[in-house]
């Protein structure tokens, strides 16, 4: 083969592998990136549906909700002083009963004998008394003997007050107003001090218990007034604080509390749960919002405005809270429209579309 074609040959393939080099590296167009870049653009101008709404000043009311419970005014687990076989049951289940009434009564006829024998013996002593008293006049008996008889009289009168009093002890009486409840024993039955007959609960008025937070302690007075429901019925019962515990739990860090209702007709039965609305303060054009309004963010809590048709974020102080509101002391003003839906989305400056305003 010829040199001059050889070298030709050569350089036409060297020329060919360096154009080729050149046109790899060579930056081309997109063009996926090409028609995405439209969309991304469009993206970045899309706005946000909200809802949003208009700040009114209004009254606020701080209210705290507890659960607690209705508790009798007085309530006794009824049972004898002393043991004996029972004799009798003056009571009807589930009725009412007025204080000193007799209720049961345990076998006296011992106690009864005794009584009488003692009794007997009273007049004879009254009359030694009466004669030695008058030969004590005419120094016809020393003053020893006198007094001798005389504290016989005296020992007389107190042995039958012991058997009387040992005879109560065999009744069995109601020791304030209340209804009672289902008896435990029976005629004929033998009962002792730890023998309960039946339970005596007085249910008018009626003590409402709850606890309160430590921080409210202070808010909780005697007087202090509350309404509280319970389950099965729409209305609400008015109390009214009585007491306080002396002093917070260490370990619930809680302030127990009492609370009187009249339940002047019975209705309400000791026992059960309560929900309790405590009413604290009362502020007058309060610049209260939404609880969802709100986004905390490193420690601080902020509120979307709505401005020129973007969202500006506000940051704000708070002050109470209530069940569905929060007031704001410091970072708004009444007029200014915030954002109540959307806020975990929204970013400063995005623009936004009102949907619903209040």
């Amino acid at each position: 083969m010829d040199k001059r074609v050889k070298w030709g040959i050569i350089i036409l393939v060297g020329a060919g592998l360096i154009g080729s080099g050149i046109h790899n590296f060579t930056p081309k167009e997109n063009e996926e990136l090409n028609e995405a870049s439209p969309t991304i653009k469009t993206n970045k101008k899309k706005s946000l549906n909200v809802n949003a709404q208009i700040i009114k000043p209004h009254l606020l009311t701080d209210q705290l909700f507890v659960s607690g419970k209705l508790m009798p005014d007085e309530e006794v687990d009824l049972s004898f002083e002393t043991s004996g076989k029972i004799i009798d049951i003056n009571f009807t289940e589930g009725s009412f009963v007025t204080k000193g009434q007799l209720l049961a009564k345990v076998n006296d006829s011992q106690l009864q004998a005794q009584l009488d024998r003692l009794k007997a013996q009273m007049p004879l002593a009254e009359d030694r008394v009466f004669r030695q008293n008058a030969l004590l006049q005419r120094d016809a008996v020393s003053k020893e003997a006198y007094e001798q008889v005389k504290t016989e009289l005296a020992t007389l009168h107190a042995d039958i007050e012991n058997i009387k009093a040992n005879i109560d002890m065999t009744e069995l009486r109601a020791p304030f107003d209340g209804v009672i409840g289902l008896r435990q024993v029976s005629v004929g039955a033998y009962a002792s001090p730890t023998t309960v007959i039946a339970k005596l609960t007085k249910i008018t008025p009626l003590k409402v218990e709850f606890a309160v937070p430590e921080r409210y302690a202070r808010q909780i007075k005697k007087g202090t007034r509350l309404s509280f429901k319970i389950e099965g019925r729409l209305d609400a019962f008015d109390a009214q604080v009585y007491a306080t515990e002396s002093s917070i739990d260490p370990e619930t860090h809680t302030l127990t509390v009492r609370a009187l209702y009249p339940n002047t007709n019975g209705e309400l039965l000791p026992g059960r749960y309560a929900d309790i609305t405590l009413k604290q303060n009362e502020i007058k054009d309060a610049i209260a919002i939404p609880s969802e309004a709100i986004v905390p963010e490193m420690g601080k809590n902020k509120v979307f405005v709505y401005r020129s048709g973007v969202a500006q974020p506000v940051d704000v102080e708070i002050g109470i809270r209530t069940e569905a509101e929060v007031q704001i002391v410091r970072g708004l003003a009444a007029g200014d429209t915030i954002l109540t839906s959307g806020t975990l989305q929204l970013r400063t400056g995005m623009p936004v579309v009102l949907d619903n305003i209040n």
